[in-house]
């Protein structure tokens, strides 16, 4: 039973793993520019030229799928880099002082977790300017403070540990128990929510483009490509069904 509810799980890691290494690397499996347009190659249907077809522009479609992914997946991993380190630090900080530094620092954790995380994101791209950085910020405002919460409840049942209280009996200061007692035993389970969410900050990245948030044309994202070619639907489906 276990293996059946497990496999699904590895199948998708191995999917996820062979997209990235495909974005990774697409400038060795394509050879068309992704921003480069074709009047000669409009709206092709997938064939031996062009495998997935091209769109409106013709742009080769696989090409576009492939970088787009590089610039998706690039900014999902650095916004949730981001969101890691400063959820982190907010998270010990809070669990190991408590008190009023707790108090304060979790009402501002539970205000940014009251809203919404997608409006909050299309509000926060919408008064800033469209582009790559705008949607960084925008998934790190909505996406720390969970960070925070996690951390900060396993660093109050970490502190309360006999290896802290022989740390503290030694003579340690609270910077040096912190930094190599506390942190060292966070970051396995902070890594781990990291890898969890990493879709989430994908697809959030891609509804931003979609909106005409996100990164700009004629840069290709996931996103801004469902958006841009979803007017052909009906008369060439391959521009979306491969998307």
């Amino acid at each position: 039973m276990i293996s059946r509810m497990e496999a699904p799980g590895k199948i998708a890691l191995v999917i996820l793993a062979l997209i990235t290494l495909a974005s990774v690397f697409a400038p060795f499996i394509t050879s068309y520019d992704p921003v480069r347009t074709d009047l000669d190659s409009i709206k092709q249907p997938p064939g031996s030229a062009h495998v997935l077809g091209t769109d409106s522009k013709g742009r080769d479609i696989l090409s576009r799928i492939l970088f787009g992914g590089r610039i998706s997946i690039g900014i999902a991993l650095l916004a949730g880099m981001s969101s890691l380190f400063i959820g982190l630090a907010a998270g010990l900080v809070s669990g190991y002082y408590g008190n009023r530094i707790d108090t304060v620092l979790m009402m501002f954790v539970d205000f940014v977790l009251s809203f919404p995380s997608l409006l909050l994101a299309i509000g926060i791209s919408v008064v800033l300017q469209a582009g790559t950085v705008t949607v960084v910020l925008a998934i790190v405002a909505v996406s720390w403070a969970s960070f925070a919460r996690l951390i900060r409840g396993h660093v109050l049942t970490l502190k309360e540990q006999p290896f802290i209280d022989a740390a503290r009996a030694i003579g340690c200061s609270d910077k040096r128990i912190i930094l190599l007692h506390i942190l060292p035993n966070c970051l396995s389970l902070s890594f781990v929510i990291l890898g969890l969410r990493l879709g989430g900050y994908i697809l959030t990245e891609s509804a931003l483009s979609f909106l005409g948030l996100g990164v700009q044309p004629p840069m290709p994202t996931w996103g801004s490509m469902i958006s841009i070619n979803r007017a052909y639907i009906l008369s060439s489906p391959w521009m979306v069904r491969v998307n």
